[in-house]
């Protein structure tokens, strides 16, 4: 402890200080910042640039593959319907609030953590759930674009075809920021245009009606618990954004309006699109069958127009992966290893293509279960970050400094973090391990988000006014 909080003030210490390095709208130039504060001098850019970039992210197809499963849960059309909007519609409202906060502090979301976790406290959740997720979901997202080109093309081999994909988004995520945004404004069109031709193929060939509640269903659980964990899948695929959220706003302009736009823009994006597949898959869902991949109910369902709808999946890797990468590189960089953003990317693509010829096969199950297992630790990092935006106003720019200063090694937020994964795990319902609630009560579906997202709520409440945890009297790292 100590009783000097003030934070340093030198250029290593806040973002306040980042020079101008002229990057402004650049688009073919290599974007010179990492995890620096964002100066008002490089802020550029439209709020619907948000809209663009998280519509084109959520046009994904194993979100469709995730409506299929409203049958498998026992669920009527109509329940189907209601849960899909529901868990998109709380994922989307915090994705919003959470893009609104990069415009105003200009600083990406993991830098943001470091406010209510202290310097060293946000290293656990950055470590292990945002260089994870970032890692993870570019692994996923490769593997469904490679089984896509080799459905495409079957002389390419897997291992080269995905080789080819992380490459390109290699180049586009080292070149940063505004590529990525001028990209996902372009894909943004073509991959709305291709679902759209997806929908109406896939709907017209595989919808046989409504279907209604079914107790005999495979998972049934109940009406209620069923709706419940349903409704998580869609809400826990957005879950996964909520650590990298304003690292794709962080460049545009503090004004109030532009910060209120942002946040409106952000959630249109994101809601829209899941919403959009999941009832789509929904729809589907009785044409389903038992263990069917993405690919192959892709396949099945666009028949002729296989080949077209197939090129609409590849092309959608390429806007996730921009994200993934990008992002996962700012979390590297966020655990204060000596490497540039540059390095970082290659450290993602590296470990993502790894990852992703290893689990090629049995990709479903894999993909189940790191969703969840991701959704469950940032649920309640979630929560800690908007609280403390609010309550622990960490809105005022004048506070910039504190995300800078390795003194403030420990602070409350890491504690409410804790607590709020620990309770969830009460409820965790994974293929290696189910919390014994979870097992104890089936039927009231999976609770795990709402119970870690509150709980650290009520814990960071608690403690957000108590005095630092943990403060060194001198700056951990030199030049400080």
């Amino acid at each position: 402890m100590t009783t000097d909080f003030s934070p340093d003030l030198s250029p290593a210490s806040t973002g306040e200080l980042s020079p101008d390095l002229h990057y402004r709208n650049k688009i073919a130039a290599v974007e010179p910042y990492g995890v620096d504060a964002i100066p008002d001098s490089e802020r550029h850019g439209r709020p619907v640039s948000q809209f663009f970039i998280w519509f084109a992210a959520g046009m994904n197809f194993p979100i469709i593959v995730l409506g299929f499963l409203a049958v498998s849960f026992g669920l009527s059309l109509v329940s189907s319907v209601t849960a899909i909007i529901a868990g998109s519609l709380v994922g989307a409202v915090v994705m919003g609030v959470l893009s609104r906060m990069g415009g105003r502090l200009g600083v990406a979301q993991q830098i943001q953590a470091r406010g209510p976790l202290g310097f060293f406290g946000n290293f656990v959740p950055v470590a292990y759930v945002n260089v994870f997720a970032g890692i993870g979901w570019a692994a996923v997202t490769v593997i469904l674009g490679g089984q896509a080109l080799r459905a495409l093309i079957p002389a390419i081999p897997y291992w080269l075809g995905t080789f080819v994909l992380v490459f390109i988004q290699l180049v586009v995520a080292v070149y940063g920021y505004n590529m990525i945004h001028f990209l996902e404004r372009i894909l943004a069109v073509v991959l709305f245009a291709g679902f759209v031709m997806i929908t109406a193929v896939s709907v017209s060939r595989g919808w046989h009606g409504g279907f209604d509640t079914n107790p005999q269903a495979p998972y049934w659980v109940g009406g209620v618990g069923g709706w419940i964990t349903f409704a998580g899948f869609f809400l826990s695929f957005l879950i996964a954004w909520w650590p990298f959220a304003s690292d794709y706003s962080r460049y545009l302009p503090d004004e109030d309006h532009v910060n209120r736009a942002t946040g409106v823009w952000t959630f249109a994006g994101n809601f829209l699109s899941l919403s959009w597949l999941g009832i789509v898959g929904a729809l589907l869902g009785s044409s389903a069958a038992s263990g069917e991949s993405a690919i192959d109910a892709l396949f099945r369902l666009t028949g002729p127009f296989h080949v077209a709808a197939l090129l609409v999946v590849l092309i959608s890797s390429f806007s996730q992966n921009f994200l993934n990468v990008y992002g996962g590189a700012i979390s590297v960089q966020t655990l204060r290893i000596p490497i540039s953003r540059r390095t970082a990317v290659v450290i993602i693509c590296v470990v993502a293509y790894a990852i992703a010829l290893w689990a090629d096969e049995g990709f479903e199950a894999k993909f189940k279960t790191f969703l969840f297992l991701g959704a469950y630790l940032i649920a309640p990092f979630g929560a800690v970050l908007l609280l403390d935006y609010v309550l622990g106003h960490r809105h005022d720019r004048a506070r910039i400094a504190e995300l800078f200063d390795s003194r403030r090694v420990l602070e409350w937020g890491f504690v409410a973090w804790v607590i709020g994964a620990a309770a969830s795990s009460l409820f965790w319902n994974l293929s290696f391990f189910v919390g014994p609630l979870a097992a104890a009560h089936p039927e009231w579906g999976d609770l795990s988000y709402f119970v870690g997202f509150g709980v650290a709520c009520v814990a960071y409440v608690a403690t957000y006014r108590l005095p630092p945890l943990w403060h060194r009297t001198t700056p951990v790292f030199k030049g400080e």
